[in-house]
């Protein structure tokens, strides 16, 4: 096992969920395009550009997981909602989705390895609680989390110390005897690390400039955690 903070045992590993698990942000990207796409097969009068445009701008202020963004795109665009338009988008964007839900190349046989070296794992997502088990679910690998805090759960999002001490409430461990990863370090590792906790920075999921390291370690490829577990 390996060792951590003074030889404490290393414990747990608790993984955000989207972009460090899942390339949640290409997902979203294609499967707004094929809604896009449908609608304006459907008839909607509107360029690609500037319904894309419009759809993400709405994203920026709703939230990327607002659950009925369709509506309130075509009510923008349109003045009202064409439910026939709104059927397509919605169908086009759930076969794109749930053709993309998959996770990074070599998840599976990292938490394989994390597993087999009696390691606890969890997730501390800020998606809903549904839409975090559908995922993980669509993605084969929810059996392998001990543990899974969600939106609901505290009611607050990370950088908040609530979910992370939701998480090691339930997986009985001390936050030195935990490891998170994440692509966010603002928000995945702040808040880990304020509490206690070792952190590592999934680059490969991150997008944007990078900002001045504030973590333990980082990461290009998802299998590189094997490593960092076994130093």
């Amino acid at each position: 096992m390996s060792i951590v903070n003074g030889g404490r045992k290393l414990r747990a590993v608790i993984f955000d969920l989207d972009n460090t698990l899942i390339d949640f942000m290409k997902m979203k990207s294609i499967s707004c395009e094929k809604a896009i796409d449908a609608m304006i097969n459907a008839g909607l009068n509107i360029s690609k550009k500037k319904a894309l445009n419009t759809l993400y701008k709405l994203y920026k202020e709703k939230g990327l997981e607002y659950p009925k963004i369709f509506q309130k795109f075509l009510k923008k665009v349109t003045g009202k909602i064409d439910y026939k338009k709104l059927a397509y988008a919605i169908t086009a964007y759930r076969q794109a989705r749930t053709g993309f839900l998959h996770p990074y190349p070599g998840t599976r046989k990292t938490l394989i390895k994390l597993k087999e070296k009696g390691l606890k794992l969890a997730i501390v997502s800020d998606a809903p609680k549904l839409k975090a088990w559908m995922r993980l679910v669509a993605m084969k690998i929810d059996d392998f989390f001990d543990v899974v805090v969600a939106l609901e759960d505290t009611g607050r999002t990370k950088p908040s110390k609530l979910p992370f001490r939701a998480a090691l409430k339930k997986l009985k461990i001390k936050p030195s005897e935990c490891l998170m990863v994440g692509d966010r370090p603002l928000k995945d590792l702040k808040g880990a690390k304020a509490l206690g906790m070792k952190t590592c920075f999934a680059r490969y999921g991150f997008t944007g400039k990078k900002p001045k390291p504030k973590w333990d370690f980082e990461i290009e490829h998802i299998q590189e955690l094997v490593k960092i577990v076994e130093k």
